[in-house]
């Protein structure tokens, strides 16, 4: 797929801004009812991806969405990013999420910061789904505090000697290869570790609240010896493309709350069309109309912030103004609709019966990862400030 095709019409679509667009929304709409929306409630029970399911994503060309084609990718730009994460997350936020820890935080970022060797010895594995992908940044001890990170990379005569701990990480237990960062004389540097590796080790599962249909444990680093070719990038360049990268990130989670207050609010509006109480439908009570208009109202905003920031996002342009907004209001919005559906549908909405109950767990996770809402505020506030001098 490219999206260089213009579209059928002269009138700009901001959510399908060529044929191709629309093209992908309507298949990865039609994969997520055919084929995860049954899948979704076992797999949350289970505690851990659906690997079959995820090997799916492999043959429709989706886990390379962004890659060139040339290197085996879709070469799709950001918008496409935003499709795929928002109708997914319709269905299953935690698919949806073990997706984004491959598609973005691995393969998308390993692209851009690797050697023409690094990327074919290791992308026809991961854009095929032969290979799980991760990232690992965050640390017991530091986790927004990126600069506070204390695992670090020796370099020997031997390769890089690697001690550290990462945890939370997603798609831990099923990876098969990691990016991750170390410090290597006090900068931070990006690696590439293997499953199997001499010292590499991952934890057990951690259990979590929600999204749990993505799996995540730590990355343990013990004396761990990492070949000299597998530093990607130059050494101390780490937090450039990791900061870099962090946009198309929280585009993708943004999206991904989009998608879950789009199906929150469908099945709020269902339920209170055919709820009836004393003599009438519960949708003609104005409790319950406030629920829907405020939710829906909130909703589209967020659907025109996430489409409008997706098209100044791409390789050769950054927009982290953007990109920390578009999350900072996105998130919250997930949570707030699917708890006014709860609140809507009453006993049957906290029941297991309807999805709601899982939306709101998996919802609460889109306002701490890939940045927290407290840090989207502070880094608003620096951009802001700064383009005043």
């Amino acid at each position: 797929m490219s999206s260089t095709t213009a579209p059928s019409n002269s009138a700009f679509d901001l959510f399908n801004p060529t044929e191709e667009h629309a093209m992908l929304r309507q298949m990865v709409a039609d994969f997520t009812k055919a084929e995860v929306e049954p899948q979704a409630e076992e797999f949350d029970a289970k505690e851990c991806m659906n690997i079959p399911l995820f090997q799916q994503l492999g043959e429709l060309g989706l886990l390379g969405i962004t890659v060139p084609e040339e290197w085996g990718g879709a070469g799709m730009d950001t918008t496409a990013v935003v499709i795929v994460h928002h109708e997914l997350s319709k269905s299953d936020p935690g698919f949806c999420l073990a997706y984004l820890a491959h598609a973005l935080l691995f393969v998308n970022n390993f692209f851009y910061c690797s050697t023409d060797a690094q990327k074919k010895r290791i992308l026809p594995k991961v854009i095929s789904g032969e290979w799980i992908g991760g990232m690992g940044m965050t640390e017991p001890g530091h986790g927004t505090d990126v600069l506070g990170m204390t695992t670090t990379a020796e370099r020997t005569e031997k390769g890089w000697v690697v001690n550290g701990t990462k945890t939370y990480i997603t798609n831990g237990p099923e990876g098969h290869v990691f990016m991750f960062y170390a410090k290597t004389n006090g900068k931070i540097s990006a690696f590439l570790v293997e499953d199997g590796t001499p010292g590499f080790s991952k934890s057990h599962h951690i259990p979590k609240m929600g999204m749990r249909a993505s799996s995540m444990s730590e990355l343990i680093f013990e004396d761990c010896v990492i070949p000299h070719e597998n530093l990607l990038g130059e050494e101390g360049g780490g937090l450039i493309h990791m900061m870099r990268n962090l946009e198309i990130e929280r585009l993708g989670l943004a999206a991904m709350s989009l998608g879950i207050a789009d199906r929150c609010l469908e099945l709020m509006v269902k339920h209170a069309a055919e709820r009836v109480a004393f003599g009438q439908s519960i949708n003609r009570f104005g409790q319950i109309q406030r629920y829907i208009g405020e939710s829906y109202a909130k909703t589209e905003a967020t659907r025109a912030l996430v489409y409008t920031v997706a098209l100044s996002v791409a390789p050769d342009k950054h927009n982290r103004l953007g990109s920390d907004a578009a999350k900072l209001f996105a998130a919250p919005v997930g949570k707030e609709v699917a708890d006014n559906a709860m609140q809507v549908m009453g006993g049957q909405g906290y029941c297991r019966e309807y999805p709601v109950e899982r939306l709101l767990r998996d919802a609460k996770l889109l306002e701490i990862g890939g940045g927290t809402l407290e840090s989207h505020q502070k880094n608003i506030t620096k951009d802001l400030t700064r383009a005043l001098r």
